[in-house]
């Protein structure tokens, strides 16, 4: 919205003109989603507390985990205000991955809100049915899969899928890249739900990863850039990066109410949202396979849960004393903030290795 307003009036002023630079705008996006957070945090939690709207701990879980019982949760709301108002600000919204982007925040936070609402304030444990939330995430996905399928990122590689690490190797996914692209948006959706079970675990690898793909996104933008680092480039995609800059700024305010000991937890409201952007964004800048690696605590958290449950059918044991990965580590003794900020590490190291692959081409 400030793009539109004063970069039309730079030719009356000319400081104005700095509103053109996509920098520029990302670094208002990151300062005006901290600083929303920071100022309606409070508010928000106070009022989640007096609607008593509050999380229930598994019985069988860590039985140090007993006392967040009653903690707010639906706090991903916080985040969820401060990206799109930041987002309105900052970002470009005549940009189509800007309009996708806007979209799927709705819709998979409206999808996450349903799910926490009815856990907690209709007190029925199950919340959304598994399958009701998957359809959701599915039209969604299938709906956006449609439209790069029709309006490609870039028209020279639709179906086209790069390797990380290999100069000009790609896989040609053919018809199968639009069953391709659904399971990276619910599939990313779904693996941050996963990972949001710690204080302060998977918002502060969304920040990262956010972070991450904010700068792929702006070499894919910039066509001497893309050209430089050959990567494919794709017009307009700079603009996600003032979007996920605006992830970053309300991912850091959160995680000053959620680092540990938790004052709120983002629940689903947040955790679908989040995962789907940044599956969007890694189809959108045509780097799908680097999300592994970017993602890499989300992948293996989400593994964790399907070899549990996948052996545990066939055999009835467990390979993790308990799934989803975090807890294995919470079970074998370590604190519960070790294990975030391991997770943190580990999260970090992925992503200065996403940028080594760039240099690998």
């Amino acid at each position: 919205m400030l793009y539109h307003i004063f970069y039309n009036l730079s030719g009356y002023f000319s400081p104005f003109n700095v509103f053109q630079y996509i920098t520029f705008r990302a670094g208002g996006a990151v300062l005006t989603s901290l600083l929303i957070c920071f100022l309606a945090g409070p508010y928000i939690i106070k009022k989640l507390k007096s609607m008593k709207i509050g999380q229930t701990v598994r019985p069988d879980g860590p039985s140090t985990h007993y006392s967040k019982t009653g903690t707010p949760t639906m706090g991903g709301i916080i985040i969820l205000i401060s990206i799109l108002v930041s987002a309105l600000l900052w970002a470009r919204l005549d940009n189509r991955f800007i309009i996708w982007l806007l979209t799927g925040t709705l819709w998979l936070g409206f999808i996450g809100f349903l799910d926490d609402y009815i856990k907690l304030k209709k007190k029925d444990p199950n919340g959304l049915s598994a399958k009701g939330k998957l359809f959701g995430q599915t039209v969604f996905a299938a709906s956006f899969a449609a439209y790069l399928t029709f309006f490609p990122a870039n028209p020279e590689y639709v179906t086209l899928v790069n390797i990380p690490f290999l100069k000009g190797v790609f896989v040609d996914f053919s018809f199968f890249y639009f069953v391709f692209v659904m399971i990276i948006v619910v599939g990313s959706s779904n693996a941050v739900n996963l990972t949001d079970g710690l204080d302060g675990l998977a918002v502060g690898c969304i920040v990262i990863a956010a972070f991450t793909l904010a700068l792929f996104a702006y070499f894919a933008g910039h066509f001497q850039i893309a050209n430089y680092l050959r990567i494919i480039p794709v017009s307009g995609s700079g603009e996600i990066a003032v979007f996920l800059l605006a992830v970053v700024g309300a991912g850091l305010g959160f995680l000053w109410y959620n680092a540990h000991p938790a004052e709120v937890f983002m629940g689903d409201t947040g955790s679908l949202f989040l995962g789907g952007v940044l599956g969007m964004t890694a189809v959108s800048i045509k780097q799908e396979l680097i999300l592994v690696l970017i993602g890499g605590v989300f992948v293996l958290e989400a593994l964790s849960v399907l070899i549990q449950v996948s052996v545990y059918k066939r055999t009835k044991k467990r390979v993790f004393k308990m799934a989803p990965l975090h807890h294995h580590f919470e079970m074998l003794g370590l604190s519960e903030t070790k294990v975030t900020i391991r997770f943190w590490i580990i999260a970090i190291i992925l992503a200065i290795l996403s940028f080594a692959s760039l240099k690998l081409r």
